[in-house]
């Protein structure tokens, strides 16, 4: 049962993986790129690295969420309602990746990886955490909520009207009756 999750959920971060490049809007975008790191992250916590798998979800939800944030806060409206395409030059994009990934899989396949020397720690999760994170790890903790406030205080404060204002509840209403002239078009 273990194995049939792990590999359901390598599907799953592959496959949303590829709809960031395949979906037609930012926000879909970023939250297919936020479904593939959960995936990722369960999986590492599946295979015994609980603080990298949490680490990894948090962060990136984090991430995602102000990305989302931020695309709010500059287009001024759902970026889902904005179509647009996420890729660029094709053909020399896909060259570029496919020659990436063939460099990067010989170099892990050819490399003369060493052989380990000494024994494991004893808590390695704890190990990885101080490796990683040392005496800061206090400071992060509460830089993070205190910088995502910031930032959602940030939009509250300039941009004090939002979607509704122009499009109506609804959204539908076409073109917006904007009470305040100056908007995209106008």
């Amino acid at each position: 049962m273990i194995d049939i999750l792990f590999w359901a959920l390598a599907v799953v971060s592959v496959a949303s993986g590829v709809a960031v490049f395949v979906v037609d809007s930012m926000a879909r975008a970023t939250y297919a790129l936020a479904v593939s790191f959960i995936a990722v992250g369960i999986m590492l916590v599946m295979v015994g690295l609980e603080y990298i798998g949490i680490i990894t979800i948090l962060m990136m939800v984090m991430e995602m969420a102000i990305m989302a944030v931020y695309m709010v806060m500059f287009m001024g409206m759902n970026p889902a309602l904005m179509p647009m395409d996420m890729t660029h030059n094709k053909r020399w994009s896909a060259v570029l990746a496919m020659g990436t990934f063939v460099l990067l899989a010989a170099g892990a396949l050819l490399i003369p990886w060493p052989a380990r020397v000494g024994a494991p720690a004893v808590d390695l999760v704890a190990s990885l955490g101080e490796a990683i994170m040392g005496p800061k790890m206090l400071a992060m903790l509460t830089i993070s909520p205190v910088l995502f406030a910031t930032i959602i205080a940030g939009l509250v404060i300039v941009n004090p009207r939002g979607r509704y204002d122009r499009w109506g509840d609804d959204l539908k209403h076409r073109p917006p009756n904007d009470p305040l002239r100056g908007g995209l078009g106008q």
